[in-house]
């Protein structure tokens, strides 16, 4: 039913193509997955997901819990019928949610009491809770609980913070059914590459189908973050995909792809989308500045996707401006597009051995750094 396999990799870095089956469906990797948090992507139907090359979305424990509640979602025949996808579905754990909204929760070595953000009402979710929710959700790929350490933080509580996931990897294991699901281990340890070896160690010794990185692009440092990927994800098992979580750019992307990641989600391409912020293969475009009113061009001259076989830069520009709510669908429609071409495009150069050339294309529009120019960690 789940199956994992690297068919290619590339001989000058760690990039790698595979494929990941699922009961909803198998998947190319590297991927990246659209983050729909709510049980929807915003602004895009599941109709347009799919045009725009969408193959995986990502929902949240967290968020479902509260509204609608997994129970609804579980009577409406699960998350895939309720919005109406019919691809491969993860979902998130709560945890990152719980180290975001810190000033709402109280932590224990049992779980976390929390306020909803909605309406103020009390709630606990610890790890038997996050298996019990992602159950009745019906995701494909399932998070264990996690603790997400914050930045900066000191040695010490890094490491009570790598002990403490550690502790609920196993309590999600314990709890977690495996019916017709698959459950994926978090690796924490900060930014301290003793505390990351420990707990890829520890959680790669455990029956998890597939690993994760968590806890970067928590506010760390582009090349302390990069030292840290590159570091950990070669300590992750050849034979299970590899998730870089809420990461990021399409610099993070390549970058990733270089160290070896398969799996990725992040919301700025539908974030930034709702600003008029567009991703292009030329590098970033801010179609709110008055310099494109009058530009007849396609948002990405070489980009095939709907939006700029269809409209021109002013007609965007103009949209936004005007409030108008096609301003986002589009917006998000062409960032999505762009998302899923890139991970196409780095599928088909490191089949063909030439991915170190879409890579620094990549990082050259964007202006980032090399992942593989970063000093190693200690």
């Amino acid at each position: 039913m789940f199956q994992f396999k690297v068919i290619q990799k590339d001989d000058a870095c760690h990039a790698r193509v595979g494929e990941l089956s699922t009961p909803h469906g198998t998947v190319d990797t590297p991927i990246f997955m659209a983050v729909g948090t709510l049980g929807a992507v915003k602004a895009m139907t599941p109709a347009q997901l799919r045009e725009a090359g969408v193959s995986m979305v990502l929902g949240n424990t967290y968020h479902l819990m509260l509204r609608p509640s997994a129970e609804r979602v579980a009577k409406q025949g699960g998350l895939h019928r309720f919005m109406g996808w019919d691809g491969p579905i993860l979902t998130d754990s709560g945890g990152f949610q719980v180290f975001s909204l810190a000033t709402m929760s109280k932590k224990t070595r049992k779980g976390v009491r929390f306020q909803s953000h909605v309406d103020g009402s009390t709630h606990w979710l610890d790890p038997e809770r996050s298996m019990e929710v992602q159950a009745l959700l019906g995701s494909d790929i399932v998070m264990a609980f996690d603790d997400c350490a914050s930045y900066p933080i000191s040695h010490k509580s890094t490491r009570e913070s790598m002990e403490l996931t550690h502790e609920w990897a196993d309590r999600s294991l314990a709890a977690f059914k495996g019916d017709r699901q698959a459950l994926f281990g978090i690796v924490q340890g900060g930014l301290y590459p003793e505390l990351r070896r420990e707990s890829a160690e520890t959680l790669r010794a455990k029956p998890f189908f597939g690993l994760a990185i968590g806890g970067l692009s928590v506010g760390e440092p582009k090349d302390a973050m990069y030292r840290i990927l590159k570091f950990t994800a070669a300590l992750l098992p050849e034979e299970k995909p590899r998730y870089l979580m809420g990461v990021g750019t399409p610099a993070d992307l390549v970058n990733g792809v270089s160290a070896g990641i398969d799996m990725f989600d992040c919301v700025m391409p539908t974030r930034n989308a709702r600003n008029a912020h567009a991703f292009t293969s030329a590098g970033p475009v801010s179609i709110k500045q008055a310099a494109y009113k009058d530009d007849a061009r396609p948002l990405d001259p070489a980009c095939a996707c709907y939006v700029c076989r269809t409209f021109s830069r002013a007609y965007l520009h103009h949209l936004y401006k005007a409030r108008e709510i096609l301003s986002p669908v589009l917006m998000t429609f062409h960032n999505l597009a762009y998302y899923q071409r890139l991970m196409k495009d780095a599928r088909a150069a490191i089949r063909a051995g030439r991915f170190a050339e879409l890579k620094a294309r990549v990082l050259q529009a964007y202006q980032e750094m090399d992942i593989d120019t970063v000093p190693e960690a200690a």
